[in-house]
């Protein structure tokens, strides 16, 4: 179960550069592409025609040219031409509300009148040049609540990620779990410890000492319909932790959008923004590749789990206090799937 009627990251931008793209998101089988003055559309993936999908036709003077019989399709699902045919009776197929924006196109698979662009979240780390970003995308066969919980609880840090982001510390902090309005937060905060090698390699990157003890916070903040937004980063003990003035730290923000693909996949675009050597794009491409590692662990970690649930539908999961985040955030889904009639549907 998934909500419609919200924005969803279908892809990056640069995914839709010069041809369509077919992604089906919530259950909804759409091509994007661009079409007049580079303007991005979103249809649905299936010619009127002979139900081919558009998504393996090309991009024509705007139209999107059906890759089977040439039926040639406008960015409002009416079809616009076909050669030596009449197609003016031709139904119209269902276009979607899109938006580019942040270098991620978005989606709306809801309602269309009920679509607002100013509902987008606001990513401040974008457009702000003290800020670098590089991120990726994962194909994930997991229920989209799945990775919630892998996100908003991150004790499994230290048996999945043990060879990089994982410390037996973070068992033993406690978590704090605080919910406001729509949005969910977890926090934990480490004092006086050895950073583990991905933060000891951040802490170089920023020309900071590695092999003292650091003060090290993990603040995971979620936000409907599923996005995760994760402040993190270690200081070098006793400058202040989380609010240490920047030359005593580095810090990131880990950035997680989950979009439901099936009941039991997900499109998964993760990536990280820093405060620190914004412009340095070897650093950028360093980290991109690290943080690719830790999430390929999670991938393997979370489709097994899917597998365990799918053939035991009748157990029920056992919950704990570091568990928290996670149940927090399902009832705000919940709630929002029973406003919008879905909760009861398969």
């Amino acid at each position: 179960m998934f909500l419609k009627n919200t924005w969803y990251v279908a892809c990056t931008a640069d995914e839709v550069a010069d041809k369509p793209l077919g992604r089906t998101i919530c259950g909804e089988r759409i091509v994007f592409y661009r079409g007049k003055e580079n303007q991005i559309a979103a249809v649905e993936n299936f010619c009127p025609h002979r139900g081919a999908p558009l998504s393996l036709g090309y991009v024509e003077d705007g139209l999107l040219v059906c890759g089977y019989h040439g039926l040639k399709m406008g960015c409002g699902g009416k079809t616009e031409s076909m050669p030596e045919q009449r197609v003016e009776g031709f139904p119209e197929i269902r276009a979607y509300p899109v938006v580019e924006r942040y270098g991620f196109i978005w989606v709306w698979t809801g309602e269309a009148a009920l679509a607002s662009p100013d509902e987008i979240p606001e990513l401040e780390w974008d457009e702000n040049p003290e800020w670098g970003y590089g991120g990726g995308l994962f194909h994930i066969n997991c229920d989209y609540r799945l990775m919630i919980d892998n996100l908003m609880d991150l004790t499994h840090e230290t048996y999945v990620h043990a060879s990089s982001i994982g410390q037996k510390e973070i068992d033993e902090a406690p978590v704090s779990t605080k919910k406001e309005g729509m949005s969910v937060t977890t926090s934990r905060f480490i004092e006086n410890i050895i950073a583990p090698p991905f933060w000891q390699a951040a802490l170089r990157a920023n020309n900071l000492a590695d092999d003292v003890p650091v003060d090290r916070w993990q603040i995971c903040r979620f936000t409907p319909p599923s996005h995760v937004m994760i402040e993190v980063g270690v200081a070098h003990a006793g400058k202040g932790g989380y609010y240490a003035d920047p030359a005593h730290k580095a810090s990131s923000i880990v950035v997680d959008f989950i979009t439901p693909e099936t009941e039991t996949s997900i499109w998964y675009f993760w990536g990280m923004a820093r405060q620190f050597k914004p412009d340095d794009q070897e650093l950028t491409a360093q980290i991109r590749e690290g943080q690719g590692k830790i999430f390929t662990e999670d991938l393997e970690m979370l489709e097994s789990q899917q597998q365990n649930l799918l053939a035991h539908p009748d157990r029920s999961l056992l919950k704990l206090n570091i568990d928290s985040g996670g149940v927090q955030s399902r009832r705000i889904i919940d709630r929002l799937l029973k406003a919008e009639g879905r909760l009861n549907e398969s």
